[in-house]
C-alpha cells in the first residue's frame, strides 16, 4: 500500500477536462499562443477552466520557444499573459485528446487534414469558423512579418472568436450530464 499511496496521490491530483480545445498556427509563437491566452483567460472568467483542456501548436517550427515579444506585449496590453507558453509541434495524440483542433488559417487547416486519421477528421476547423464574420474572412493572418500593429489586429480577431468559442462550450457542458 505505501509504494501505491504516491502513485494513487497524483493520479488523483491530475485534471480530468470534459472536453478539449487545441488553437493550431504555423510556428505556434504568434497566432496560437494568442489564441491560447485569450481562450484560457474567458475560460477563466466563466468558470469553465477547470472543464476545458486548452492548449497551441503550431505544424512547423521549433519547440520551446517563448512567444513573439510583439505578440506577448500586444496580449499584455488587454490584460492576457502569455509567459508561460512554449512552442511545441503538433503531435498525433493531439487529434485524440482534444475534441476540438481549431487552425488559424487554411494552410494549417490542410495540414492538420493530411496529418488527422480520417475517423476524427470532424474535430478539426477553423477558429473563425466558430464565430462568422460579416466581412466574411476565415482566416487570421500570420502577423510575424509585419509591423506590430498586426499583431492588435489578429487579436481582435481572435477576442470575438474566443467570446463564441466559451459562449458555445458553456451550452454543450451545462446540458450535459
Amino acid at each position: 500500500m505505501s509504494l501505491l499511496s504516491p502513485l494513487l496521490s497524483r493520479l488523483s491530483a491530475a485534471p480530468v477536462f470534459d472536453t478539449g480545445v487545441l488553437l493550431v498556427c504555423l510556428g505556434n509563437i504568434c497566432r496560437s499562443p494568442m489564441a491560447e491566452a485569450v481562450l484560457r483567460e474567458k475560460l477563466r472568467r466563466s468558470g469553465l477552466e477547470r472543464r476545458v483542456d486548452v492548449a497551441s501548436a503550431g505544424t512547423h517550427g521549433e519547440r520551446g520557444t517563448r512567444p513573439d515579444e510583439r505578440a506577448a506585449s500586444a496580449a499584455a496590453v488587454r490584460g492576457y499573459d502569455l509567459s508561460r507558453i512554449r512552442s511545441r509541434r503538433l503531435v498525433e495524440a493531439d487529434f485524440e485528446r482534444f475534441e476540438f483542433v481549431l487552425a488559424m488559417d487554411r494552410d494549417n487547416l490542410e495540414h492538420l487534414l493530411e496529418r488527422c486519421p480520417a475517423p476524427l477528421q470532424s474535430r478539426l476547423g477553423l477558429l473563425l469558423d466558430v464565430a462568422p464574420r460579416a466581412d466574411g474572412v476565415r482566416e487570421i493572418p500570420d502577423p510575424y512579418y509585419g509591423p506590430a500593429e498586426g499583431f492588435e489586429h489578429v487579436l481582435d480577431m481572435i477576442e470575438p472568436a474566443c467570446d463564441a468559442l466559451v459562449h458555445g462550450l458553456r451550452l454543450r457542458l451545462v446540458a450535459a450530464p
